[in-house]
């Protein structure tokens, strides 16, 4: 299992000819064996012949905010509870995947880094899994869209390109607004429908768009 993040020199694919899939949606389909990604829709944030790493993005994590976590974590006190709720109740904190579920995973937009510590993964979308981020969101200092991630999907090498193969995933071009977007349970069918295809039509039998 690849471990995450890579390095920022290490983000970019190797120039050896192979398309890789950093920076798309995967787009859980019927033939998806693993229940833990029913209705899945992960960002892709990193893919290399060595594997791959994403997030989900539109499953909550279970009577959790942002406010709360932020005073759980002694990042921001009690009593400012009002005040945060203002100013981050609308960042989502999600179920990112199954790997270092407790560990935080931060996506956010490109207005906000961390020298050594922040991932461009794309024009508008970084990732930063530092405790840092989460101070200047507190503060009110940190990126203008975020999204807190408990955790992450990772593949060994090989092992999403045989998913993909095997119709378990649909790979499109992701959308940073719908990532960022804090209405989860609309996203899986309209990223669909951005890409012609009506949720209720969805068989085992599937393809890339």
């Amino acid at each position: 299992m690849q471990r995450f993040p890579p390095s920022p020199d290490d983000s970019a694919p190797a120039d050896d000819g192979v398309s890789y899939l950093d920076r798309q949606f995967l787009v859980a389909m019927p033939g998806m064996g693993d229940e833990r990604f029913a209705r899945s829709l992960i960002y892709l944030c990193h893919h290399s012949a060595d594997g791959a790493m994403g997030i989900i993005v539109n499953k909550p994590a279970t009577d959790l905010t942002m406010p709360d976590l932020l005073m759980q974590l002694d990042i921001a006190p009690e009593t400012d509870a009002i005040r945060l709720r203002e100013r981050v109740g609308h960042m989502p904190v999600l179920m990112g995947g199954p790997v270092d579920a407790k560990r935080g995973f931060v996506l956010h937009s490109s207005d906000f880094r961390i020298d050594q510590s922040t991932l461009l993964i794309d024009d508008g979308v970084c990732l930063t899994a530092t405790v840092e981020i989460l101070r200047a969101i507190a503060e009110g200092s940190g990126p203008a869209s975020a999204v807190l991630a408990l955790g992450y999907a990772g593949w060994q090498a090989g092992q999403l390109e045989n998913e993909i193969m095997a119709n378990g995933w649909l790979t499109c071009t992701a959308d940073p607004e719908l990532i960022f977007n804090t209405a989860l349970d609309d996203k899986y069918d309209r990223v669909l429908r951005m890409n012609g295809i009506d949720p209720a039509m969805l068989s085992p039998i599937a393809g890339r768009a």
